[in-house]
């Protein structure tokens, strides 16, 4: 029994270890002198591991009696994750290096920071997802004050941390009190005990902490408050990391404990979700049109995307659930394009995030300006890039399940969003004549780039087959 349950949790057995490896073997050999190979080294074996689980994984399994599943949703979010997580490693590496801000833990916490990923996407139970949670969060907070010698950086982890372990808090009184009326921390047990029949109040106030404590860690208002910082005071590469991986990570485990643990009170949650997605993409939406610093501008861009993939969480069905999928797919893919642009905005070698400086940009860099164009289009949801189709899915998903309402506001709050996407577009090709950003830079930045912008105009075909992944994924997920 022991030994199924660990070939379940193979892939995270398999990441835990080298992480502990690769920290033991860095202290005692060349420290911060190994951290590109090592960072080159973990992309790699996060390409392997997501290869092994898109390619191998089958069928619904359970561990360690039901608190691990590992199952077709579970492993929809792990590949994406750690393409992701691989994606953004090896983008920033020239960035960090020519810095002086590429330590060797640095490829070490995102390695741990997967592992609780992949727990929380896989967890049936309300001790594995704490666990997962805090061992995501803890890498997570020393990571955005890598900059040691930078005071926005170590604000960033400050408020991070704190705000971060006021979110632990509610999740964990939340989960007290769900377990308290529910009489077990299983969500197999949890759904038995949340019928369709009346539902104690005090499991529907435990509900609703649980609920705050993970709107926290998708960036949902009103738990939005540490991101804009956040993304502003951490190294551009981490920013990075933290609009991807994270997200697809926090998004799945909301949708797993509302759906494995609630499932059967969607009325009961539904509002509050569709709340959230409301609340989320308007002001996401507005806060964004008064910002020039790219970084704070991608920081609302991401609070109002996440107010767009709770609209399919929202839905409370199996579409709804494909819908999310496709759409954190879509978003992470944009993401990584959009901030492989940002690590190349130069001026004498130094990093820039005002937008103002790309006044005329298209002159001078006109591949790059265009590729940058189609993303931020398709971050709009300007049709047919494939962002279209990712808002197009959760505005149907809420649309069938009777909130028509939700579909409406989401699709006002997209078109007060283009503003800013189109700001920076008039900026590359109409602003005013100014200094000239540096030519050049990293290969690598520009294949993202231009694969990702390829992605959103050659997608439009069948969006790579993703709709069918996403809809087997779904259906593990909501029976």
């Amino acid at each position: 029994m022991i030994q199924a349950d660990l070939n379940i949790i193979l892939p995270e057995i398999l990441l835990a270890l080298y992480a502990m490896i690769a920290l033991l073997a860095a202290v005692y050999t060349g420290k911060d002198k190994i951290a590109p190979m090592l960072t080159l080294l973990t992309a790699g074996l996060f390409v392997l591991i997501a290869a092994w689980i898109g390619l191998t994984g089958e069928g619904e399994n359970v561990a360690f009696d039901g608190m691990f599943n590992d199952d077709g949703f579970a492993r929809f979010a792990k590949v994406t994750m750690l393409l992701s997580a691989a994606a953004v490693l090896v983008m920033g590496q020239d960035y960090m290096s020519r810095r002086n801000m590429l330590r060797f833990e640095y490829p070490i916490l995102v390695t741990l920071a997967v592992v609780g990923m992949m727990v929380m996407v896989s967890a049936g139970d309300l001790m594995a997802l704490y666990m997962g949670l805090e061992l995501q969060s803890l890498s997570l907070y020393v990571v955005a004050s890598m900059r040691r010698d930078s005071l926005k950086s170590s604000e960033a982890g400050l408020k991070y941390f704190v705000l971060g372990a006021l979110s632990s808090g509610l999740l964990l009184f939340g989960s007290s009190l769900v377990y308290g009326y529910a009489g077990t921390t299983g969500f197999a047990g949890i759904i038995k005990a949340a019928g369709h029949g009346h539902v104690e109040l005090g499991l529907l106030l435990g509900l609703t902490l649980v609920v705050s404590g993970l709107a926290f860690k998708v960036s949902a208002v009103p738990f939005h408050m540490w991101t804009p910082d956040v993304y502003e005071g951490a190294p551009t590469p981490i920013t990075a990391f933290f609009a991807t991986a994270p997200k697809v990570a926090a998004m799945g485990l909301f949708a797993r404990v509302l759906h494995d643990a609630f499932g059967g009170v969607v009325a009961d949650w539904q509002q509050i979700i569709a709340l959230l997605s409301v609340l989320s993409m308007f002001l996401g939406s507005i806060a964004a049109i008064g910002q020039t610093n790219i970084k704070r501008l991608m920081a609302y861009s991401s609070i109002a995307h996440m107010g767009y993939a709770l609209m399919g969480l929202a839905a409370g069905t199996a579409f709804g659930v494909q819908a999310l999928l496709i759409y954190l797919a879509i978003y992470v893919t944009m993401n990584v394009g959009t901030f492989a642009f940002i690590l190349s905005m130069e001026k004498d070698g130094q990093p820039v995030t005002d937008i103002r400086a790309l006044n005329m940009y298209s002159k001078t860099h006109s591949g790059k300006a265009i590729a940058m164009l189609v993303l931020l289009f398709s971050l709009a949801g300007v049709p047919p890039l494939v962002g279209f189709f990712g808002k197009f899915y959760v505005l149907r998903a809420a649309y069938d399940a009777g909130l028509g309402w939700l579909a409406v506001l989401g699709v006002i709050a997209s078109v007060i969003g283009c503003f800013y996407y189109l700001r920076i577009v008039y900026y590359m090709y109409f602003g005013e004549e100014g200094e000239e950003l540096d030519k050049g830079g990293s290969p690598v930045l520009w294949a993202m780039l231009m694969g990702s912008a390829a992605i959103m105009v050659l997608g439009v075909v069948n969006l790579f087959g993703i709709e069918g992944i996403a809809q087997a994924a779904a259906a593990t997920l909501v029976q």
